[in-house]
């Protein structure tokens, strides 16, 4: 169980540098996206292994990691955008 943590606490971690890197405008604070994602991703293979149990190490990983980009999705915020205005509004 200890390997499980561990391995799902790296991949959210993982994840979540990933997502500040590629979207930086969009998410808030950067330790808080790191964080939140290897966070989720530990809550993420307890509740895996629960359901699980014992001896499903990459499916726990799995459910790490899908729990993770759930969690980090939530954060991310809107692009801004300019108002347009339809041809039709005056």
């Amino acid at each position: 169980m200890f390997l499980e943590a561990l391995g799902s606490a790296l991949l959210g971690f993982a994840l979540a540098w990933a997502a500040v890197h590629r979207l930086p405008d969009r998410l808030p604070a950067r330790a808080a996206v790191l964080l939140t994602g290897s966070l989720g991703a530990v809550f993420g293979a307890l509740v895996t292994h629960g359901a699980l149990g014992p001896g499903h190490f990459l499916a726990t990983l799995t459910g790490a990691v899908a729990v993770a980009a759930v969690l980090l999705s939530l954060l991310v915020r809107p692009a801004s955008r300019r108002l347009r205005r339809s041809a039709a509004a005056g």
